[in-house]
Parts: structure tokens; C-alpha cells; sequence
């Protein structure tokens, strides 16, 4: 039985134990929003975590890492040296995009080096798959597909992002919509490649019940993929956008009556003033299901800068309603990332991450701040670097100049002084 399942069972299950314990909220919340499908908690029944992670209603917004080869760049070991560079960072979750060399082996590093969930774009390893076995994209089958996702699936997966939210009908109303940027999706170029030259609908869209069995007997959580998000800001919450968002809140409701954990990812390129509308129209269209955002990208002009822009909009987005924010490094649009970029990354991420939480009212974000605060009044730096952000680079800072007045102010410490006013 998956998670949701056995929520609706009445049963409380060891994940949602250990989600309840890393929120500090109640096994009997937990299991109450795993059972309205308003948090998924994505494992794999054949996975043993070190670190569960539950995703949705009312908890800390999370953030996950991307990772994986392709061939422009086949090195496992540089691969599994960024995953523990994203874990050293707080990376709650990874995802393994591999499209080059051997994908198989290194999804099975991926899940024994990470002891968070891992997900896939399972549609990526079976494009690569039909490029070698058939000559290209376009030969692939829809057993091709069904075949990679149990595959991957059975060897631990806990989440997929799938591309069964795309469709003629979304296919129609793209080309009447008249983007600047068609499709930037991956998968979504390929399904749509597909479509074209087959003149067939989208397998995973067709055969979706077929796709619900499959992650169902593993529990593997559905994250519907948005194959048509916008590529750049001035294509944000177009006619296709939301046709797309339609057809995912449709598949939440059929993976809900089916026992399938289900979360929608969304948009990378928004506007700041379209945020909360995009967010709203989300949680409206899907059932109030988990978002997975994938930036979002507040501005197009920021090469090399795009993970400020990634947190300056995934902060509002978070506020919001987002609830899982895909990290972006500075590599992003320039080329792949290094160790150090993932690990910046997932610090501007988390950042974004705090900064909503902290704006969703939740207890152990202030709590977190609120320390810190009362740690730099007592001159307390070492236990103001532990709260930080980064305490790792604190430490360091800290190590090296071991300061004794303010950081901040010097010897003449404004703080301590307002302080000790204040205190009388």
C-alpha cells in the first residue's frame, strides 16, 4: 500500500512519524493532510531513507538538486562529489537527469550515495534508449516508456516527473498562442517531437491508468511535469500555460482515486506580479496538490547571476503557496555546474526557502531566527554561526579571526550597547 493509502486507512506510518517529529506538528496532522493528498511523502517501498521528507500543507518549504551525466560531461565521480556537496548544503531532495553515459549506473550511485529521495524524468533515459537502439526520439515506443519507468521504479525511485499533462488539445492552443519561447521542457520537446511525427497522442497522457498501476505497486510519487512551462518571462500565464495546468488538476484527481501520492511541478520563468496569481491558479486547478516550482526565474537578464533571480521569485512563490523549490546555480543557461556552483545553489534555494517560511508563520523558522537573534545580543557567535544559513563558512570565518567585539559594529558595539540600554 502507498502512503496515501494507508492514511486513508487510518494508519499512522513510520515516514509520517518522522515527518511529524522534523515539523514539530502532530503524527495525526501529518497523516490527515497525506490522506487529502495535500502532502506527499516520496519513498520508494524497496528504499530505506536516512532522511524522510514530507512535502506540501503546512510544512517547511524544501528544497531539491539536480544532478546527473550527459554527453558533454560523463564523470560519475564528479557527479557523486556535487551530491555531497548539495547534502552539505541541506539539500532535502535530488533529482538524477543522467542522459549519457551509463545512466543505469549512475542512478544507482545516485541512490546510494543520497539518503534523501531521489527522483528522474524517466522519458529522458528512454529517448536516449531510442536514439541508440532505433536511430532517434521519434522511433521510441510507448512500451519504450512503460519499460524505463518500471525499471527505474523498481529500483527505488521515489519520485518521477512524468509528462502526462500534455496533449493535442495543448498542442492546439501552443500553436495559436504565439510564444516568444515555444517549448524549453526537455521532455516536453521530445513528447511533442514524437506526437508530431507519429501523429499519435502522448502515451503518457493516453495510457495514464496503465502509468498509475506502475507507481502505485512501488510507491513512487507522481510529479506531474510541465512540459510547456513558459521560457521566458514575457511568455508567463499564456492561454497554453494554463491549458496545460488544467489537464495536470484533471490527472491529480484521477492519481488520488487511484492511492498515487501526486505533486505538479511548475513554472521557471515568472514575473514577480505574476506570482501569486500563477501560485493561486495552481493550488485551485490541482486540488490544493504540492507544488514543485522549478526557479522561478523573477527576470530573463541575469546569466550568471540566475540563482539571485531563482531566489528573489521563489521566496515570493514560496509565500505564496509553492511548497518544493528546484534549486538554480549560477551555471544555469551558461553551461554545467561545478561543486562549488551546486553548492551555491542550494543556499540561494534554501534562502528563498527560509524567507517563505518565515512568511507562512512557520514555528521553527522564527524559532530559528529568533535564536540568532538572542545569540548575537549575548555576544554568543558561536552559536549564532550554528543557526546560520551556512555555519560551515561562518566556522571558518570564525576560526580564522575569532572575533571578540561585534563582527558588525567593532569595538564599539552599537548592538550590545542598545542592548544593555534596553535591559536596563
Amino acid at each position: 500500500m502507498t502512503q496515501l493509502l494507508k492514511a486513508r486507512a487510518g494508519e499512522i506510518t513510520p515516514e509520517m512519524l518522522a515527518v511529524a517529529g522534523a515539523e514539530n506538528i502532530a503524527p495525526e496532522v501529518v497523516r490527515d493532510r497525506v490522506a487529502r493528498g495535500t502532502v506527499v511523502i516520496p519513498k520508494n517501498k524497496n528504499r530505506r531513507l536516512e532522511k524522510v521528507c514530507g512535502i506540501g500543507e503546512g510544512l517547511r518549504v524544501k528544497v531539491n538538486a539536480l544532478i546527473g551525466t550527459s554527453s558533454d560531461r560523463d564523470d560519475p565521480a564528479l557527479e557523486e562529489r556535487k551530491i555531497r556537496a548539495a547534502l552539505r548544503a541541506g539539500a532535502d531532495a535530488f533529482m538524477d537527469l543522467s542522459t549519457g553515459g551509463d545512466i543505469d549506473g549512475m542512478r544507482r550511485l545516485t541512490l546510494a550515495t543520497a539518503g534523501v529521495p531521489v527522483g528522474s524524468v524517466p522519458l529522458y533515459q528512454a529517448a536516449v534508449m531510442a536514439i541508440e537502439q532505433r536511430g532517434s526520439v521519434v522511433a521510441m515506443t510507448a512500451e519504450d516508456i512503460f519499460s524505463v519507468i518500471e525499471k527505474q521504479a523498481a529500483e527505488g525511485m521515489d519520485f518521477m516527473a512524468i509528462h502526462s499533462a500534455l496533449n493535442f488539445d495543448v498542442l492546439k492552443r501552443l500553436q495559436e498562442t504565439g510564444r516568444i519561447n515555444d517549448i524549453v521542457s526537455r521532455g516536453g520537446a521530445f513528447m511533442t517531437g514524437w506526437m508530431l511525427h507519429n501523429q499519435q497522442e502522448n502515451p503518457l497522457y493516453e495510457q495514464f491508468d496503465r502509468l498509475l498501476e506502475i507507481l502505485r505497486e512501488y510507491d513512487v510519487t507522481l510529479s506531474v511535469g510541465d512540459a510547456i512551462r513558459p521560457g521566458c518571462t514575457a511568455d508567463s500565464l499564456d492561454a497554453a500555460q494554463l491549458q496545460g495546468l488544467m489537464v495536470a488538476g484533471q490527472l491529480v484527481a484521477r492519481a488520488r482515486a487511484a492511492g498515487v501520492q501526486v505533486m505538479v511541478e511548475g513554472p521557471g520563468h515568472v514575473p514577480l506580479h505574476h506570482v501569486p496569481a500563477t501560485m493561486l491558479l495552481q493550488k485551485r486547478l490541482c486540488q490544493q496538490a504540492p507544488y514543485y516550482i522549478l526557479g522561478t526565474l523573477s527576470t530573463d537578464i541575469a546569466p550568471g547571476y540566475d540563482h539571485i533571480s531563482a531566489a528573489i521569485g521563489a521566496a515570493l512563490a514560496g509565500q505564496s503557496g509553492a511548497d518544493f523549490l528546484c534549486y538554480v546555480t549560477p551555471a544555469e543557461h551558461l553551461g554545467l555546474p561545478t561543486e562549488d556552483d551546486v553548492y551555491t545553489g542550494v543556499m540561494a534555494a534554501r534562502l528563498a526557502a527560509h524567507a517563505a517560511d518565515l512568511a507562512r508563520g512557520n514555528r521553527l523558522a522564527w524559532q530559528q531566527s529568533r535564536e540568532m537573534g538572542q545569540a548575537a545580543r549575548r555576544g554568543d557567535w558561536q552559536r549564532w554561526a550554528d543557526l546560520a544559513l551556512d555555519p560551515h563558512r561562518l566556522a571558518a570565518a570564525l576560526e580564522q579571526q575569532r572575533p571578540e567585539p561585534c563582527p558588525v559594529c567593532g569595538e564599539n558595539c552599537l548592538c550590545t550597547t542598545a542592548a544593555a540600554f534596553l535591559a536596563g
